[in-house]
Parts: structure tokens; C-alpha cells; sequence
């Protein structure tokens, strides 16, 4: 068993098993509000309208983020059909290949067994697995990240030739480009602060003259600009809003209402990186000593997840998934040390694991008591095998990797270590499912959906609930609300309805007309509209919503 990872055969039979894993789990869960509902939305929209430039949510004029997402969930729908795990499939493809670009870059740059290593702690580390199969815009633009930090660590090794340098720079490039079309501009800025305080720090001032910046900037520019010249043309109030208020003022000021503490992200990090939090202290501080040659990689790594963690830190919007890109960086340097890590520390990291195994355990049968109503504690009950899979997974592993840890055995305790990690990740997030299909609404969309024709209006009378209008597979008119569809209803207000009053009238109006019509209603103005006599049939509760129609 300790020669296992030294097998090409085992490790392609790992691989091959990993890539398998990590897409069946796509299917587990039913979209999470507000999230995956909303970009799975913007993919259905995008692919049925054949509009590829202006990206909308709920029919409405988007511009928060740039559309490489909704892209390739969009071209994942038209292949597939539109569905859940096809709305996470660029996420779960982008998951799978960094970890492998990564283990890639660790032996290519640093050698040895550097290279499994990092891929196991990458592939099996808390946040990466779990972001890896949710559909969101983070998993996305770290990915991208990730493919430029590791060809520019594969372009700028010492012995790297200058035809390999060029390629490999180019590559460099068109990450940037990505990372650009998925998040915006800190897909240019944080790599640009980076290599700024890398060349400070390390005294390799060279590195600027080593980059091919007029090649480079010329295929960011032919990747990237199209879509921003072509969605401005279409859109002229497009650029303000995507470069001043999403980006500088999302930044600078406090109007998303995300702000956090300056440690909010030391403290994330603390699940976050679990299996291998042990690991982690040392790795960085290895990572700051001096090696032979011009190129210093680990300073530059350790340069990418410092500076990431302060850029975020110090933003007024503080969200979870900001983090996700030092995840590549932090597997590369616990790779490397890990490679020469002594029994004790690999003992600590297995034994962690095998911790975290106990203490879940011992909690999972108190777990109802989080339950806040009585509805919810059929959830929790629910919840609760998973829970106990996840955390008999952990210790198992755990204790495993401690027994070979011990024998010497370093393949076998870290491969323990990374079954566990990823086996409590996936176990947790499908024990998550309950609470996921009733916050969807799932359920409560899917009733109506064989009654809904192109034509008939559903109102969305104080409330917006993404994933409802996804599994609906129909757009909905909100009501009073704005929120995130603000900017855009300013652009078309005719897409919404500013008051109740307005409201009222026109269901009256469509009612009398013998027109099929449905709300969804926050639970709260339900009695106000019986109170005014509304004509409507009730149709469903659930998660502070209610449904109804003018229609028996």
C-alpha cells in the first residue's frame, strides 16, 4: 500500500475514479436559493432566447457579472438537456481539471511527489469539493485563476526553454482573459498585484521582461474585449454599472451589506481547509525560505494567498467564495511539504480528521435541537444519517492515516487523509438536501409547471425566489420588490409593477377575463390581499411563500 500512488495504474484507476465521483455527486441536490437558482436561470433564459451578449435573470437586463458562466451552464443545457447537474457541470468539469492541472504543476515546477500530493489535498479539501459541485460564479473564476498562476509557474521555471516560456506565457494570458469574462477585473488585478509584490519581495525584478506583455496583452484583449465592446454597443448603460458600481463601489462601499471583520477570512479558513489545516502553518513558512536559482516558486505562492486573503479582507463586500482561488496555491505548498513531512506531521493531520470523525459523532444525535421551528426538526431527522455516514467516514479515514502514518507508510496516510476529506465533504453537502428542496420550492414550482403556458402572467408579489422561476421554467413580474433586479428594471420598468395598488387592479382585471393568472406571495401579504377581496385560489405554502392562482 505505500508504493500505491508510485503505480501508473493505481493512479490512473484514483483518477478515473475521482473524475466519476465528482460528477455523479452533481446530481444529489436540488438547486439552493438564491444562488444556483439564479445562475441556472440565467443559463435557461440565455440558451431559449439565442440572446448570447445581454445577460438577463427572470427576463430582466443582468449586469453583475460578466457571462462566462451563464456561457457554459447555457451550452451545458443545450447539450444535455436543462436540469440540475447540468446546471453545476461547468463547475464539477472546472473542479476536476484544476486538481489535475494542479498535480500537474506540482511535478513539473517542484518535482518528486509533489505533484500527488497537491492534487490530493486540492481534491479533497473542504472548500474546494464542496464549491466544486455548487453553481456558482466562485468555483468558476478561481479555476481560471488557477490556470494562469500554474502556467506561469510552469513558464518561468529556470530551465524552462523560451519556446516553452512563450507557450506557456500565452496560456498564462488567456487564463487572465477568462478569469475576466468569469468575475471581472480582479481576474487581471489580483494576478497583477501578485506578480508586483512577488518581484518586490523576491528581488526577481526580471520576471516583468519574462512575461511576453505585448503577445500577452494582445490575446487577453482578443479574448476578453469582444463580449465588453458588444454588450456596451447593445447596452450603452452597461460599463458604469459593471465597472463603477460592481467593482469600485462594491469594493470600496458598504451597499451590498456583506461587510464582515478583517479576520472573517482567517477564521473561514479554519473549516475551509480541513483535512489538511495541520499542514498548513509550515507549509507557508517554508515556502518563505530562498532556493536555488532566479525563479523563487514558493514565494510566489505564498505571495498569491496572502495577498488574495488581504485584497478581500480589506473589501467592504466580504462573501465565502472570495476565498476559493488560494485554494490551487495552498495545495501546491502543502505538496511540497508534505513530501517532506516527518511522521508527527502527518500523525497530526490524520489525527485531526479523525477528530473532527468524534466530535461529529458524538453531536449528530443533538442535532435537532438547532431546529428553530417544528417543521424543521423533520428536516434535521432527515439530515441525520448523512451526518453519521460523514463523520464515521472521517474517523475511519482518520484513524487509518494515523496506523500508516505511524508504519511510515506517507502514500497510504495521505490518501486515508484525502478519502476522508472528500468522502465528509460530499456525505455533508447531500445530507444538505432536505433543507435545499424547501428552501427551492422545488416542489411547489414543479405542481404548477404542466398548467403554465407561455402567456399566463405569474406575479411575484414582495418576494423573488430564483430557483422557483428555474424549475417553473417560466419568468415571473415582480411585484413591489426590486433588490438585485433594480438596476435593470430601470432599464425596462415595464418588466415590473412598483405597487400593490397596481397589483390589484390588474389580477381583478385578468381574473374578470377568465385569464389563468398565478402569484407567488411573501407569506406575510397573503392576508392583506384576502382582505381585499382578491378572487384567488390557494395553491401552496412553503418557506415563507405562498402560491396561488385566479383559477380553480
Amino acid at each position: 500500500m505505500s508504493d500505491f500512488l508510485r503505480s501508473k495504474v493505481a493512479l490512473s484507476v484514483l483518477a478515473v475514479c475521482f473524475i466519476l465521483g465528482s460528477l455523479f455527486v452533481l446530481h444529489l441536490r436540488t438547486l439552493i436559493q438564491p444562488d444556483e437558482g439564479r445562475y441556472a436561470e440565467m443559463a435557461r433564459e440565455m440558451l431559449l432566447s439565442g440572446d448570447w451578449i445581454t445577460t438577463r435573470l427572470n427576463g430582466i437586463k443582468y449586469f453583475e457579472k460578466p457571462p462566462l458562466h451563464t456561457w457554459m451552464s447555457a451550452a451545458s443545457f443545450a447539450l444535455f438537456g436543462i436540469g440540475d447537474w447540468q446546471a453545476r457541470l461547468w463547475n464539477g468539469l472546472c473542479g476536476v481539471l484544476t486538481v489535475f492541472l494542479t498535480g500537474y504543476t506540482g511535478q513539473r515546477v517542484f518535482g518528486g511527489r509533489v505533484g500527488v500530493y497537491a492534487a490530493l489535498v486540492l481534491g479533497s479539501t473542504l472548500f474546494w469539493a464542496a464549491t466544486s459541485q455548487f453553481n456558482s460564479l466562485d468555483l468558476g473564476v478561481a479555476a481560471t485563476m488557477a490556470l494562469s498562476l500554474c502556467a506561469l509557474l510552469i513558464a518561468q521555471r529556470d530551465e524552462a526553454s523560451a519556446a516553452e516560456r512563450l507557450r506557456w506565457m500565452m496560456v498564462c494570458w488567456a487564463g487572465m482573459a477568462l478569469s475576466l469574462l468569469a468575475k471581472g477585473l480582479i481576474g487581471i488585478v489580483l494576478p497583477g498585484g501578485v506578480l508586483f509584490l512577488y518581484a518586490l519581495l523576491s528581488g526577481d525584478r526580471s520576471i516583468f521582461l519574462r512575461l511576453h506583455p505585448v503577445r500577452g496583452l494582445l490575446l487577453l484583449l482578443a479574448l476578453a474585449l469582444p463580449w465588453f465592446l458588444l454588450v456596451a454597443a447593445r447596452n450603452p448603460e452597461q460599463p458604469h454599472f459593471f465597472f463603477i458600481h460592481e467593482h469600485w463601489e462594491r469594493f470600496m462601499l458598504k451597499t451590498h451589506h456583506r461587510e464582515g471583520p478583517w479576520y472573517y477570512f482567517l477564521v473561514l479558513l479554519v473549516p475551509a481547509a480541513l483535512p489538511w489545516l495541520p499542514a498548513l502553518p509550515a507549509s507557508l513558512a517554508l515556502a518563505g525560505k530562498r532556493v536555488a536559482g532566479r525563479f523563487q516558486p514558493g514565494r510566489l505562492l505564498l505571495v498569491w494567498v496572502v495577498f488574495i486573503l488581504f485584497f478581500f479582507s480589506y473589501s467592504s463586500s466580504k462573501l465565502p467564495g472570495y476565498m476559493v482561488p488560494i485554494f490551487p496555491a495552498l495545495a501546491l505548498l502543502a505538496g511540497v511539504y508534505l513530501e517532506r513531512a516527518s511522521r508527527a506531521a502527518l500523525l497530526a493531520v490524520a489525527a485531526l480528521l479523525a477528530l473532527v470523525g468524534v466530535v461529529g459523532l458524538a453531536y449528530t444525535p443533538f442535532v435537532s435541537g438547532l431546529a428553530n421551528s417544528a417543521g424543521d426538526v423533520a428536516l434535521f431527522e432527515a439530515t441525520r444519517p448523512f451526518l453519521w455516514a460523514a463523520f464515521a467516514a472521517a474517523l475511519v479515514a482518520g484513524m487509518v492515516g494515523c496506523w500508516t502514518a505511524w508504519r511510515g507508510q506517507r502514500d497510504a496516510a495521505l490518501l486515508a487523509v484525502a478519502l476522508g476529506g472528500w468522502l465528509l465533504t460530499q456525505l455533508i453537502m447531500a445530507g444538505h438536501e432536505p433543507f435545499g428542496r424547501q428552501r427551492s420550492l422545488a416542489d411547489l414550482a414543479m405542481a404548477i409547471r404542466p398548467e403554465l403556458s407561455a402567456e399566463a402572467p405569474v406575479y411575484s408579489v414582495g418576494t423573488y425566489r430564483q430557483s422557483m422561476t428555474f424549475y417553473m421554467g417560466h419568468t415571473v413580474i415582480p411585484v413591489d420588490y426590486k433588490d438585485e433586479l433594480e438596476f435593470g428594471l430601470e432599464q425596462e420598468p415595464q418588466r415590473g409593477i412598483d405597487t400593490l395598488e397596481e397589483f390589484y387592479a390588474r389580477w381583478k382585471q385578468g381574473a374578470a377575463s377568465g385569464q389563468r393568472q398565478y402569484a407567488i406571495l411573501r407569506e406575510d401579504l397573503y392576508p392583506e390581499l384576502q382582505r381585499q377581496g382578491l378572487p384567488m385560489t390557494l395553491r401552496g405554502r412553503g418557506d415563507n411563500v405562498v402560491l396561488v392562482s385566479s383559477l380553480p
